[in-house]
């Protein structure tokens, strides 16, 4: 899969399970739903996810107590959705360690909001105008960043313009002149030289935070990302 955002599901309503899967799948989530409700904490170390939607209303123990269950090995943020409308349920639903309350029933637009929000506060970036180069490699193009690990770097206005070309054509390969169209946008000037020392610089600068050969060059021709 290219490198998404990981959201564990906790829903035992299926039909609900499976809308809010379909939903934020459409908006580049990966969303894994948990079928055994006695084995969420076990659920959760196998799933690594960024994010966790945790029903209240559970079979076995209540969406509260694992909540308190998971906080005892991750500060991975919290966002329950649940029917309990009471003011002191939702009180000890954050006291336990959720980061905000959805209630049922709600809009998934509402529930993709939260969830940008808390994932914004939590991972500092995004999400929202995030792209990915490569399976691992995410793309900020509103900030100039490239993400890694939930690590990322700056990018020079130049090497920004470049990317998000490159990122634009895809698996196509664009050529110097069209790169060199891009560059005469920026303020900078640009000559056939200023051209191959920001790519230079760009693959440089990527290979040493990522560890892999991101542009790749079709001698002759120009420069893609695969």
């Amino acid at each position: 899969m290219e490198s998404k955002m990981v959201i564990m599901l906790v829903e035992d309503d299926e039909l609900l399970a499976r809308e809010i899967g379909t939903f934020l799948a459409r908006w580049g989530y990966e969303v894994d739903t948990v079928q055994d409700f006695e084995e969420i904490l076990g659920a959760f170390i196998k799933i690594q996810p960024q994010l966790v939607l945790m029903d209240i209303n559970l079979p076995y123990y209540d969406g509260i107590y694992w909540c308190s269950q998971l906080r005892r090995v991750s500060q991975v943020p919290v966002i329950y959705i649940s029917s309990r409308s009471d003011d002191r349920d939702k009180i000890m639903a954050i006291s336990q360690g959720g980061d905000d309350y959805v209630e049922k029933p709600f809009r998934l637009e509402l529930l993709k909001a939260k969830i940008e929000a808390v994932l914004r506060r939590t991972y500092q970036y995004k999400v929202e105008t995030q792209a990915y180069i490569t399976k691992e490699i995410g793309f900020d193009p509103q900030r100039g960043t490239v993400l890694f690990e939930n690590k990322e770097i700056d990018l020079t206005k130049s090497e920004q313009k470049i990317l998000a070309k490159l990122h634009e054509e895809k698996s196509k390969i664009v050529t110097r002149e069209e790169l060199m169209m891009v560059l005469w946008s920026t303020d900078e000037f640009v000559s056939d030289g200023t051209l191959t020392t920001v790519i230079s610089r760009l693959r440089r600068k990527l290979k040493e935070f990522c560890g892999q050969e991101v542009i790749l060059t079709r001698k002759g021709q120009g420069y893609l990302l695969p």
